[in-house]
C-alpha cells in the first residue's frame, strides 16, 4: 500500500503469495499502479500521494480483514468513488469500526446495514485531522486512520487502550512519513511525501506459531524456525507459550527492514496451564487458535480472558475452538471474553470444522500430531489466505 502512494520503485523481497496479499496486490493495480512480480522480488511503481486512479469495478478484498479496512481509509483519502467488498466470511465483519472515525474525518462512507458492513461504498477526499481513542487496541483501525491521515489537513492521533501491533509505524517511518508515537498510541501528520524504499519481509510469527506449538506438543521434537519477525508488539505468543513451560529460545536477533528478526528454537516441552489476559492478549491475539492446542496439551487449566476481539475474526474463534476441542474429548467452558481449557494427556480423533477460518483450520491440524486416532478437518481451502504451503511444510517435518 505504502509503495503504490510513495515516489519511486519499492521492491519488496521475501513477499507471501497468501490469498490476502494477493487481493491487496489486484486492488491496487485495479487503480492504475504497476506491480511486476517475477516470483521472487515484487517491483511496485509508486504513483505519488495523488496519483491513484478510480477503479472500474468494485474491489474485491477476498477474505482479509486487513485489506479492505486499511484499503477504506486510503480510499476515504482519494478524490474519487470506490466500493470494497469481500467473501461471504468477510461480508459478515464489523466495518462501523473504522468508517466510524473515517466519517468523523469527512469521509462519507456507504454500506449495508448503516455502514456497518461490506459492501462499503466511499466517496473520498477533503479530510481532516482528529483525536481518536479507539475503543479497543487494533493494528487495523490504527493503520486504517494512519492511512487516511497521510491525506489530512492537520494532525490525525490514535489513543488504544493498550499498544497493537506497531508494523505499520515503523513502515510509515521507512518511507518517510511525518509520525510521531507516543505512550499510547501514534500522530500522524497529512501531506507529507513518500519514498519509495527496498523492502525485506521476515518470516511471520502468525504462522510460525503453529509450527511452535506442534514441536512444543509433539515428543522428542527439536525445530529451528529461521527468519521469523520478533516484533515486541507480536511476541505474546512467545511470552505465553515460555510461561507454560515451553523451551523457546531467540537466536541471532538482528535487524531487517527496521524490523526485529530472530531465529527461533523449540523443543518438545512438559506445558503446564496458566492465566492469560491483559495487555499480553492484543500481542497475540492472532496465535490464539495455536495457543488453545498447547492448553489441550498442558497439565492443569489454562483461563483466557480479554480476549472478545476473538469472537469478530475470519469467525467466532471462541465458540469455533471450543467446540472443535470438546470434540476431541477436551473440557472446555467459554464466557464472553475468554474460555478455560482443562488440559489432556489424550486426545481423540474425529472429524472438526474450520468455519473457513484459516487459523482454525491449522491449529485443528496441529492437534491432529498428537491425537489417538485421525482428525478430519473440513473446508481446509481458507488457509491458503495465509499460508499456501502449510500442510507441505507440516508434513516435512511431521515425518522427521
Amino acid at each position: 500500500m505504502l509503495g503504490a502512494i510513495a515516489n519511486g520503485i519499492t521492491t519488496v523481497r521475501g513477499f507471501l503469495r497468501g490469498e490476502d496479499n494477493l487481493s491487496t496486490m489486484h486492488a491496487f493495480r485495479a487503480m492504475g499502479v504497476e506491480i511486476d512480480d517475477d516470483g521472487e522480488t515484487i517491483r511496485i511503481a509508486g504513483r505519488g500521494l495523488h496519483g491513484l486512479k478510480e477503479p472500474g469495478d468494485v474491489l474485491d478484498c477476498g477474505n482479509s480483514g486487513t485489506t479492505i479496512r486499511l484499503i477504506t481509509g486510503l480510499l476515504s483519502g482519494q478524490s474519487f468513488f470506490s466500493v470494497v467488498t469481500g467473501d461471504q466470511y468477510l461480508r459478515k465483519r464489523p466495518m462501523k469500526r473504522v468508517v466510524e472515525p473515517l466519517s468523523r474525518m469527512g469521509a462519507r462512507i456507504a454500506g449495508r446495514s448503516g455502514g456497518t458492513l461490506a459492501p462499503l461504498a466511499i466517496n473520498g477526499g477533503s479530510l481532516k485531522g482528529i483525536d481518536y481513542q479507539s475503543p479497543v487496541s487494533s493494528a487495523q483501525i490504527k493503520s486504517s486512520l494512519m492511512l487516511a491521515g497521510l491525506y489530512a489537513d492537520g494532525e490525525t492521533t490514535v489513543s488504544e487502550p493498550s499498544l497493537s501491533r506497531d508494523h505499520s509505524e515503523r513502515m510509515f517511518q521507512l518511507f518517510g512519513a511525518s509520525l510521531v508515537r507516543n505512550d499510547n498510541g501514534v500522530t500522524v501528520r497529512g501531506g507529507a511525501e513518500l519514498t519509495a524504499q527496498e523492502v525485506t519481509v521476515p518470516g511471520d510469527i502468525s504462522s510460525a506459531a503453529f509450527f511452535i506449538v506442534a514441536a512444543l506438543i509433539t515428543p522428542h521434537s527439536e525445530l529451528l524456525i529461521k527468519n521469523v519477525g520478533v516484533n515486541p508488539s507480536r511476541t505474546g505468543v512467545i511470552d505465553i507459550l515460555q510461561a507454560m513451560g515451553g523451551d523457546i529460545q531467540l537466536l541471532d536477533k538482528r535487524d531487517v527492514s527496521g524490523e526485529p528478526v530472530a531465529d527461533i528454537l523449540v523443543r518438545s516441552s512438559r506445558l503446564k496451564g496458566i492465566a492469560i489476559a491483559g495487555g499480553v492478549v492484543p500481542r497475540a491475539i492472532d496465535e490464539f487458535p495455536a495457543v488453545c492446542v498447547a492448553a489441550a496439551r498442558a497439565e492443569g487449566v489454562t483461563t483466557v480472558r480479554d480476549a472478545g476481539e476473538l469472537r469478530v475474526k475470519e469467525t467466532d474463534r471462541i465458540t469455533a475452538m471450543a467446540g472443535n476441542l470438546r470434540k476431541l474429548g477436551v473440557t472446555v467452558t467459554e464466557c464472553q471474553d475468554g474460555m478455560d481449557i482443562t488440559g489432556s494427556d489424550r486426545l481423540l480423533g474425529g472429524t472438526v470444522d474450520s468455519s473457513g477460518d484459516h487459523r482454525i483450520a491449522m491449529s485443528m491440524s496441529v492437534a491432529a500430531l498428537v491425537a489417538s486416532s485421525a482428525i478430519t478437518v473440513t473446508d481446509i481451502a481458507c488457509v491458503a489466505t495465509s499460508f499456501p504451503n502449510f500442510f507441505q511444510l507440516l508434513e516435512k517435518v511431521a515425518s522427521k
